[in-house]
């Protein structure tokens, strides 16, 4: 069943066509109105709660966010899927590095396409964490592109298997999208 769009297109039921984590994302990003609505909805949280949540307002509101997020990713995935999406959200957005690794969208990608390096902006647009070259392009002139948490400088940047850190490589576009590479 469709939900809803993400800069990524339609979100899923599906764990094959939308991850818990970005599934969990695409509640952490509702708009700050509907929270409230979307309690009552997609959780089983007692009314008195939602009413509670869904008053808060500012920075307060993110919390309201978290528990959307974490019932409704729990509902559908799992309450383990639910706790390593949230996990993997709250360590990479309070700038804890990697984050939880298993529930990060990963693109694997032949170790011998790494070894002798390509340009950031190609990197950026196969694995698709950019809809195109020129947009990641324009990412890395903006100064929002980033490879293991370390600011993109040129957009012909090489990237290879000397940025592996761990056994993957993280990719950063904006504030909130990441992707890991993999080797297979």
């Amino acid at each position: 069943a469709k939900m809803g769009k993400t800069e990524k297109g339609a979100v899923w039921l599906d764990a094959e066509k939308t991850s818990p984590y970005d599934y969990y994302q695409f509640w952490i990003n509702t708009d700050d109105r509907d929270v409230e609505k979307f309690l009552a909805l997609f959780t089983f949280l007692p009314m008195d709660e939602v009413k509670r949540l869904g008053s808060l307002e500012g920075a307060d509101i993110r919390a309201a966010k978290e528990i959307l997020a974490f019932e409704a990713t729990s509902l559908l995935h799992g309450e383990e899927e639910g706790a390593k999406a949230q996990d993997a959200a709250k360590s990479l957005f309070s700038g804890g590095g990697q984050g939880d690794a298993d529930s990060m969208p990963t693109f694997e990608m032949d170790s011998t396409r790494l070894e002798e390096g390509m340009p950031a902006f190609i990197l950026l647009a196969e694995c698709g964490i950019v809809k195109s070259r020129g947009e990641a392009r324009r990412l890395v002139q903006q100064g929002g592109a980033y490879v293991n948490g370390r600011r993109v400088e040129e957009f012909d940047e090489i990237v290879g298997l000397s940025n592996m850190e761990e056994g993957q490589i993280l990719l950063r576009a904006g504030k909130k999208k990441y992707i890991r590479i993999v080797t297979k």
